[in-house]
């Protein structure tokens, strides 16, 4: 997980003098953004109190000493939030394990309301997929089991399968954008969850087995996930460029559930395409007629995307 300390120490590297006007009289610096005392300085703190707080030792900080540091950092209203977040830690909270999480049934209800040529997925707390409706299935994970989700110890993490999913990776050709959001998105979720066993183990997971997860976590990026853009080169039906919106649930604050709609004619042509495969799969499903892959290793194991020890 990540301190208050280390958090602040990312942000005050990233901040140089000339960037806020500060004048250093041309001398020597040693850090690559501002000093401990330039920063206390301009937040109206001493540089020992300060010290202390990046060290872990400054006790519990006031709303007004964070708000002053944030304003110092040019902290974004995401970045000042996770701060708060951070300093109201403590080093007496232990991991403990999280109750398994369970999309509330008005949620899914809205999500068979959404299906058709709608994809639609239930996202929980970490990023694992609780539910999604057939066409969110086939556009985003066409390769792992339908019925995943409804299995704890199955259920594909979307922060998995971005960092060591081939087949995720080759789907997104913006990868590397979307990869940083969902980085900077847990981090933030790691503030708002410091006590959460199965998101620390998530994160020294994908630490130690994705040195590309490892770089961008290092860079203490913190971000919301709200909207954006996917560009895909989906294995069943092409190029497609397709906007992402998340909505936010009152019965299950910790759950988005993610709306993927087209960004342009020939991406609506193929999104009515993917719903029309995915239809004419499942009427011979249900028919017992035995399908053969669609697309790019739809029996591959799914073993990289599920939680280890789970």
């Amino acid at each position: 997980m990540e301190s208050l300390g280390s958090f602040l120490k990312s942000r005050r590297d990233q901040v140089t003098p000339d960037a806020i006007g500060l004048r250093t009289y041309g001398s020597s610096r040693r850090v690559p953004g501002l000093r401990r005392e330039e920063l206390a300085h301009l937040a109206g703190v001493s540089a020992g109190y300060y010290t202390r707080l990046e060290q872990g030792q400054g006790g519990t900080a006031s709303a007004q000493v964070l708000d002053a540091l944030a304003r110092v950092l040019e902290l974004d209203e995401v970045e000042t939030v996770h701060l708060h977040n951070l300093a109201r830690q403590t080093d007496r909270l232990g991991l403990a394990e999280p109750p398994v999480e369970q999309p509330h049934p008005r949620v899914l209800v809205l999500l068979d309301s959404l299906a058709g040529a709608t994809p639609a997925v239930v996202l929980g707390r970490r990023g694992d997929v609780l539910a999604w409706n057939r066409t969110g299935h086939a556009l985003l994970a066409e390769h792992v089991d339908f019925e995943a989700p409804g299995d704890q110890a199955r259920r594909p993490s979307i922060p998995r399968m971005f960092f060591l999913d081939p087949l995720t990776r080759d789907l997104h050709r913006n990868w590397e954008e979307l990869a940083r959001i969902h980085v900077a998105y847990l981090r933030l979720t790691a503030g708002r969850f410091p006590t959460d066993a199965r998101l620390a183990n998530l994160i020294g997971e994908l630490t130690m087995r994705s040195d590309q997860f490892a770089g961008m976590w290092a860079t203490g990026e913190v971000a919301d996930c709200t909207t954006g853009d996917m560009h895909l080169h989906h294995p069943t039906v092409g190029t497609a460029s397709i906007a992402y919106q998340v909505w936010l649930q009152p019965d299950s604050p910790d759950h988005r559930i993610e709306i993927y709609t087209p960004n342009d004619a020939s991406s609506a042509d193929a999104l009515n395409l993917l719903t029309r495969h995915t239809s004419l799969a499942e009427d011979s499903n249900l028919k017992g007629v035995e399908q053969p892959a669609a697309g790019r290793g739809t029996s591959r194991s799914v073993n990289n995307l599920v939680p280890r020890n789970s």
